[in-house]
């Protein structure tokens, strides 16, 4: 990210791909619906869009939005060094993962909105 768009605390765009242990992408949706979804919305994170892919049966997607990096990270920081994440689902998810990537990208609120529309419902 630009050292401009740092300081501005201009909003941002957190998606995430995970590609999921073989047969294991339904438990991992499953525990991000019932689960790890609800805590990053009490945790104050807004959540715009996540599931399944429509290509393959062992990819998912999160992304989220966030009013600036610096919010991301503080948030993001208070979800997974929780005791709620940390005895309840970070081992339970990870195990149920190979790999995940995260990029960030600049975003408005309107675009975040924009997506939401298109969230598996």
């Amino acid at each position: 990210m630009s050292a401009a768009h740092q300081e501005t605390g201009a909003s941002v765009l957190d998606i995430r791909t995970y590609r999921t242990v073989e047969g294991k992408r339904d438990e991992f949706v499953r525990i991000m619906a019932d689960g790890a979804v609800p805590m990053l919305r009490r945790y104050g994170v807004e959540v715009v869009a996540f599931g399944p892919s429509i290509h393959d049966d062992v990819h998912a997607f999160l992304i989220r939005f966030f009013r600036s990096l610096a919010e991301r990270e503080e948030q993001l920081g208070r979800f997974y060094g929780s005791d709620e994440w940390l005895n309840n689902y970070d081992e339970r998810v990870m195990a149920l993962i190979q790999a995940y990537h995260t990029v960030v990208t600049p975003a408005t609120l309107e675009v975040a909105s924009a997506l939401s529309a298109f969230a598996p419902k």
